[in-house]
């Protein structure tokens, strides 16, 4: 575990050096998951034969001084929604027990270029829907801080891998907060790129217009590398942007002098945990002792960005989830009495509880004669969240608030009341409503668990919420601390 907290530049000198190889990273990894995932389960599918035989591949290249790339040798893990060529892709769902996808999703070409070595698939809530992981249909994740605890989701395997030290980073996806409020929860850097940045062209679509992949790690000097192998234009995904790319690593200057900062008091009013404001106001204090200024601002259409969230997500997942049907793919019901008990029985047997809920509401809402009382009202909403968003763009250069509300919550607790459980995502849905970048950074502990600062940014400056989250990380000491497992 101890390579795996070493800066990456740190570890790409001791592999040139040939003080480690590749084959003992991924050793180290192997090793790791074997003392932990019995605990913290956050593996769906290992990949060790094909993983071994990458490693030995990269040491070749090691020994014989070839060409290394951004991300060489680290072990990676991925969430189980990002399609992986011959490699089990489950969306934590029975239905796509048996999927073994024939091609790779674009991130992952872009991972296999950068040269990194896919250690297995992460466990997740059931095709991303859900805040806690407790929905995946293969085993509940637990927070490395306190197994009594969630890890948060949908990609709380993603971010439970990393802070366990199982690999050295992850990626995951993000619709409603589901990279950075795990990220929060786990207490370790998780970034939600701008809406079109990274390629969903392989990603199993929940709600498309929400949809982003990114990078979990232990630091933000990682996340910059990861997300500069990953991003850029893709032709095979139709929201893909193509914009230019810069250098992010030039983001890594610890300089936030000027910076102007904007903190919602709708972030950080009813609902919040005490000790997270707290520990939001100190980071805070952090930014103003090296320069930067803050102001209160009001974003006031955030009331209505839950309700705007679940309905607009809930009627894509419905459109998006229908090619689930036993027909082409997945799993088929046995004897069915004809095409349309197929489908019913099908559908039945694989999605779980929340995504049926999600499928029901989303129908409903798309349906005639609510259609415009519902979704064309969501859209409505939503354009007004995102004009909140533009506004305070006008005057502050980042907008900082909490992660969370809260910090982890017991396992058990909220999986039966899913409107308390949808309010846990009130600081991340927004972000994606207006389709803007946004990273959670660790801030402190509240009775021994993580808090997470969430820092936003207007779209395509990642550079800035960047540079913005490695000042305050040089600042302190929160992304060090460790979970004692």
């Amino acid at each position: 575990m101890a390579a795996f907290d070493m800066r990456l530049q740190d570890l790409h000198n001791q592999l040139h050096s040939k003080e480690i190889t590749v084959t003992d990273l991924v050793d180290a990894s192997y090793r790791r998951i074997a003392e932990t995932e019995p605990a913290v389960k956050a593996f769906i599918t290992l990949d060790e034969e094909n993983a071994r035989a990458a490693a030995a591949q990269l040491d070749k290249v090691l020994h014989e001084g070839g060409e290394r790339g951004l991300l060489f040798g680290l072990p990676a893990g991925i969430k189980d929604n990002i399609v992986t060529d011959k490699l089990t892709t489950t969306c934590a769902s029975q239905f796509l027990s048996n999927y073994d996808p024939i091609y790779d999703a674009t991130v992952m070409k872009k991972l296999k270029a950068a040269q990194s070595v896919t250690i297995g698939k992460l466990n997740m809530d059931e095709f991303a829907m859900g805040g806690s992981t407790e929905n995946s249909s293969y085993a509940v994740t637990t927070n490395p801080w306190n197994k009594e605890r969630v890890p948060g989701g949908s990609s709380g395997g993603s971010a439970a891998a990393v802070a366990a030290g199982q690999v050295y980073f992850s990626l995951g996806s993000d619709t409603g907060g589901s990279i950075r409020q795990p990220a929060a929860y786990c207490g370790v850097v998780g970034l939600k790129p701008t809406y079109g940045l990274v390629s969903r062209f392989g990603l199993v679509a929940f709600a498309s217009s929400l949809d982003q992949i990114g990078p979990v790690t232990k630091n933000v000097e990682d996340s910059v590398y990861v997300l500069q192998a990953i991003a850029g234009h893709d032709p095979q995904d139709s929201t893909s942007a193509n914009v230019a790319i810069p250098d992010y690593t030039a983001a890594l200057t610890g300089d936030v002098k000027g910076l102007r900062i904007g903190v919602p008091k709708e972030y950080l009013g009813e609902g919040i945990d005490p000790k997270v404001k707290e520990a939001v106001m100190d980071a805070l204090r952090v930014y103003e002792s090296m320069g930067a200024v803050w102001e209160e601002v009001s974003m006031p259409h955030t009331e209505y960005a839950v309700a705007c969230y679940y309905l607009l997500a809930s009627s894509e997942a419905s459109s998006n989830l229908a090619r689930f049907d036993g027909v082409r793919y997945g799993i088929r019901a046995e004897n069915p009495d004809n095409l349309i008990d197929m489908y019913r029985k099908s559908r039945s047997e694989g999605f779980g509880p929340e995504v049926k809920r999600r499928i029901m509401l989303g129908t409903y809402a798309l349906s005639s004669g609510y259609y415009d009382a519902y979704y064309l009202k969501a859209q409505k909403v939503r354009t007004l969240i995102k004009q909140d968003f533009d506004q305070v763009f006008e005057k502050f250069d980042v907008i900082i608030g909490p992660t969370a509300p809260t910090t982890a919550f017991k396992l058990g607790t909220q999986v039966e009341d899913p409107l308390t459980m949808y309010l846990n995502d009130i600081c991340t849905i927004p972000v994606n409503l207006a389709g803007v970048p946004a990273i959670s950074v660790p801030c402190g502990l509240a009775d021994g668990l993580p808090v997470g600062l969430q820092i936003i940014g207007k779209a395509f400056d990642e550079t800035t919420v960047l540079r913005a989250a490695y000042a305050y990380e040089q600042q302190t000491e929160h992304h060090k601390l460790r979970p004692q497992l």
